[in-house]
């Protein structure tokens, strides 16, 4: 019997879109969230993809978070696994050198907010659902990174606040709060995607160079968790490695010759 496809993998354009289904609410499994890694490495390799938006099926739900029965039945171990493997997931998202885009079509709680906190950009439909870690409810903390990445996005004071009452609002707030970067204000999921879609196009060649945009997330992501003289460290080596390729080489001639650059992400 052929394995239940969670992830679909398709290239739109010159992006890679990942969406996760399960319905009726997309949350993960072990086994999405391994179909997750997979696609993550995939678009990594992926020559044809330069930026990748990651959403959820449906109307509803962008990812109501981990699987509560599974986890019910599971033992200590085992979740304890689990959890650690969904850390990487998502570290390895983080890590990609590919602008990563999470268009939220609906309710993203819990785990499915921590999902959608290691993209690089966040995007949600207008009115569609929920945001929150109501993890305390169950008993337990935000397990898939989200008491870290949180605290990274809103601070301490209001991080612990909402974690600790287990808040859920809408996305005008997430908006307001740092979680949210835009509010497309789309009827039905279709047009919201392919708005996230047109949008995620903007970094692509020949218009951006990509491998610049890849190597400023990476400065971000990495930078940021180091101490600053390390991180400039760290921002300079990147640097080079830009001044080295031929995009660099493209748009500095472009700008001398007061014409358009043309990018090849190389």
């Amino acid at each position: 019997m052929s394995e239940k496809v969670l992830v679909h993998y398709e290239v739109k354009g010159q992006v890679a879109l990942l969406t996760l289904d399960d319905p009726p609410a997309n949350t993960y499994t072990h086994e999405m969230m391994r179909q997750l890694d997979d696609a993550i490495v995939r678009a990594r390799f992926d020559d044809d993809a330069e930026v990748i938006v990651l959403t959820g099926a449906g109307e509803k739900f962008f990812c109501a978070g981990a699987n509560i029965g599974m986890l019910n039945e599971a033992d200590p171990d085992w979740k304890y696994c689990f959890c650690l493997h969904a850390n990487e997931t998502l570290n390895r998202l983080e890590h990609t050198p590919k602008l990563v885009i999470a268009a939220l079509n609906g309710h993203t709680v819990g785990g499915g907010l921590e999902i959608a906190m290691a993209a690089d950009i966040r995007i949600a439909r207008k009115d569609a659902g929920k945001v929150g870690l109501p993890e305390v409810a169950l008993g337990v903390l935000p397990g898939t990174g989200g008491t870290q990445r949180l605290v990274r996005l809103v601070g301490k004071p209001k991080a612990i606040q909402l974690m600790a009452e287990g808040s859920t609002f809408g996305f005008d707030t997430a908006h307001e709060l740092g979680l949210v970067n835009e509010i497309y204000d789309h009827e039905d999921r279709d047009s919201f995607l392919d708005a996230v879609l047109e949008y995620a196009g903007s970094f692509t060649t020949p218009d951006k160079a990509t491998k610049a945009v890849g190597l400023i997330k990476r400065s971000v992501q990495t930078g940021a968790e180091l101490p600053f003289e390390l991180a400039l460290a760290l921002e300079r080596e990147l640097q080079a490695q830009l001044f080295a390729s031929s995009d660099a080489k493209e748009g500095l001639a472009a700008y001398v010759e007061k014409r358009k650059a043309e990018f090849e992400g190389r």
